[in-house]
């Protein structure tokens, strides 16, 4: 009978059910009984086991493979954890056997193997050939282990390269695609005599769930994974060179460092809340280690989400935190951030509050005097304070660095004023002079409304009453530079405006007009084309511009529905793209005790040194699922699935309104009082008043707006 060599195939995947059946399906014995086993790969990507069989055989068990990689494939499986097949590979005579991959040296003594991967030897002494136990991995799925016979230091593939633990390397991938990228943790022989190694995988961007907008990041920047698996040694392509760059690095040390390597990373990327978080320094990296930035002291620990463990608010040393609040509307977003960070011992402040409409900013500002509330657009805003950053330059109250001009001449700043004075007096030719008095606003814009828009300031005029105030252009005011300079000083030292570095927390939630799923003109192909969505671009450049410790931006589910989330995917990677750590979040009101069901998405963004925020999680129980994409609810927030929580009963629209008064059609007063006692625990809530106290039904008044 006429013998050929061929390759019969097993499982690449992590599964250690599907490697045995496979493994035990390709081996046939002779007539004689002998098997002529060398590993190798077949063009399936499958690990190989190469035997001597008939041509009735070769052809049975082409079709069980077949069969095999028709059921099974490759790719991305459900659990978002990678499958990689192995390379493409030729069949070969017996003679190529040098060229097959093989570890290198001695294996690694049996007790110090069992110490490192202990759980690759559970189920080996019972003598089976290969026994699986269950495990907890990156990607918090339960897996099959595969058991070792024993364990290398190094290996060699293709007789061209050697590998040893802890190399970068790219392993390849399917046809067509980019190859993976991973970092070698494990060479192990498993006990049915396949060689593996274990890989904890890097994602490129567009491997995250910024995906379409991976033009924000940089081509050379990945992200470690906690995803690890294992593969067949063949897998292997080349070996890499990744640098580990810390996050807040600057762009000079980058520039320096990037060219000398394939990649370099900075973050970890969680699958749970699609998160980016800060890695340890480089030099107390280790293989697969978690971000300091989620991770406080055990005693911090409430909980775990996602296999994400959940902390508590870190109290900050700081007596406060100032805070800036973008399109904060009539009640500003703030309220509720500052009430929940103040209950936390967090004494977040609203310093700063920028609306477009102005009887929201009168509404804002009455109830909320302390804060600085501008009435403006958040372009004009961010065009103000790169303005009042070059006249804190120009009057020495900060450095200036290069890319700071000053808008003011300099060298006449701390000239004589009286001389000046007497100059322009003499240049002077019409009847009255106007001497200004005091500058009392700054604005970017066009509040003459003549079509010139720019830097102007509110002048009251000597000898002039408040109703004579008029705004001026600055290139105007040249002779002035004493009353500038008296006001930008002020200004600066109460912080009127915010400058990069001061601003601790920016929030806000960009108008949602241009993905709303009741505007029937939306702008599919090209979100960012349409005006209605400039403002989520202008809210990152503000975020660039003032660099705060942290960034919580809010909005409607449909910036990850609308256009395949594209929006939602352009946000997080602004921020990632700017070195914040970043997570994303969906959360339903009606599960944090509101009559009301409103699910909306978060964003936190953090500093490289702070750490990231969690979610709080669910009080009452609420049904959330089910109404974002699928792609995103893993991104929903709420308990593990089997944790058994008890939460409070969710609040209908009867919990909420049942105490208020009847009001007819010609109700003719504007105020009525409670007619009797709250129902609900809800309504006693929101009657207390701001200190605290409970209101009496008498002298409490529903305004009717």
């Amino acid at each position: 009978m006429t013998r050929k060599r061929i390759a019969a195939s097993t499982s690449a995947s992590t599964s250690a059910k599907k490697s045995k059946r496979q493994a035990e399906a390709s081996i046939l014995k002779s007539e004689k009984g002998s098997i002529t086993r060398s590993p190798s790969v077949s063009e399936n990507g499958l690990a190989q086991e190469a035997v001597l069989a008939s041509e009735e055989e070769i052809a049975s068990l082409e079709n069980e493979v077949e069969e095999y990689v028709l059921a099974n494939g490759a790719g991305i499986s459900e659990a978002g954890q990678r499958t990689i097949p192995a390379r493409k590979c030729t069949k070969h005579n017996v003679e190529d056997d040098a060229a097959e991959s093989r570890y290198i040296g001695q294996p690694i003594d049996n007790d110090e193997a069992r110490r490192r991967w202990p759980h690759r030897y559970q189920g080996k002494s019972k003598g089976k050939k290969n026994v699986s136990c269950t495990a907890t991995k990156g990607n918090d799925e339960s897996e099959e282990i595969i058991q070792a016979k024993c364990h290398y230091l190094q290996a060699e593939v293709d007789c061209r390269v050697v590998y040893n633990l802890q190399d970068d390397a790219h392993v390849n991938a399917e046809e067509g695609k980019d190859n993976y990228i991973c970092r070698i943790l494990e060479f192990f022989e498993a006990v049915d005599g396949t060689p593996y190694f274990t890989a904890q995988w890097f994602y490129r961007a567009r491997d995250t769930v910024i995906q379409s907008c991976c033009n924000l990041i940089d081509d050379k920047r990945v992200f470690l994974s906690e995803v690890k698996d294992d593969n067949p040694l063949d897998c292997l392509v080349e070996k890499l060179k990744i640098v580990h760059l810390p996050l807040n690095v600057d762009m000079y040390s980058k520039k320096v460092a990037i060219p000398d390597c394939h990649y370099y990373y900075d973050m970890m990327y969680l699958l749970p809340y699609s998160s980016f978080v800060s890695l340890p320094p480089p030099d107390n990296m280790g293989a697969g280690s978690e971000s300091d930035s989620t991770i406080s002291s055990e005693a911090d620990v409430a909980g775990t989400v996602g296999g994400v463990e959940i902390f508590q608010v870190e109290k900050h040393k700081k007596s406060e935190m100032l805070l800036l609040d973008l399109y904060s509307g009539c009640g500003a977003m703030s309220t509720g951030l500052c009430l929940g960070a103040n209950s936390s011992g967090v004494n977040v402040v609203t310093k700063w509050a920028v609306d477009l409409n102005p009887y929201a900013c009168k509404s804002l500002k009455l109830n909320h005097p302390e804060t600085e509330v501008r009435n403006e657009s958040a372009e004009d805003f961010l065009s103000l304070l790169k303005e009042w950053e070059k006249l804190c330059a120009s009057f020495s109250l900060i450095g200036c660095g290069d890319s700071q001009q000053q808008h003011l001449d300099p060298t006449s700043i701390e000239g004589d004023q009286g001389d000046d004075d007497d100059e322009a007096s003499d240049d002077v030719e019409d009847d009255e002079v106007f001497e200004v008095e005091e500058v009392l606003a700054i604005c970017y814009g066009d509040p003459n409304e003549i079509k010139k828009p720019g830097l102007y300031l509110k002048i009251r005029w000597k000898g002039y009453g408040p109703e004579e105030d008029t705004w001026e252009p600055a290139d105007d005011l040249g002779d002035c530079r004493e009353r500038i300079k008296e006001f930008v000083t002020n200004g600066f030292r109460l912080k009127t405006l915010p400058l990069p570095g001061t601003v601790d927390v920016v929030c806000g939630g960009p108008p949602c007009q241009g993905i709303s799923g009741f505007n029937r003109f939306r702008n599919k192909e090209n979100p960012l084309e349409d005006p209605k969505n400039k403002q989520l671009a202008v809210f990152m450049d503000i975020v660039d511009f003032l660099k705060p410790r942290l960034v919580l931006m809010e909005n409607v589910v449909d910036i990850v529905k609308f256009a395949g989330g594209f929006l939602g995917r352009y946000a997080l990677g602004r921020l990632v793209g700017l070195n914040y750590q970043a997570r994303l979040g969906m959360m339903a009101a009606g599960a944090y005790g509101l009559p009301q069901f409103r699910m909306r998405m978060f964003m936190w963004g953090a500093r490289p040194s702070e750490k990231l925020p969690q979610y709080p999680l669910p009080t009452h129980n609420v049904v959330v699922r089910g109404v974002i994409p699928t792609e995103f609810e893993s991104n929903t927030v709420g308990y593990e699935e089997g944790h058994k929580m008890e939460l409070e009963k969710e609040l209908l629209l009867g919990d909420a309104i049942s105490d208020l008064p009847p009001v007819d059609n010609d109700e003719a007063r504007d105020e009525i009082p409670y007619e009797g006692e709250p129902k609900t625990e809800f309504q006693h809530f929101i009657r207390l008043r701001k200190d605290g106290k409970s209101v009496n039904e008498f002298d409490f008044a529903l305004y009717l707006v």
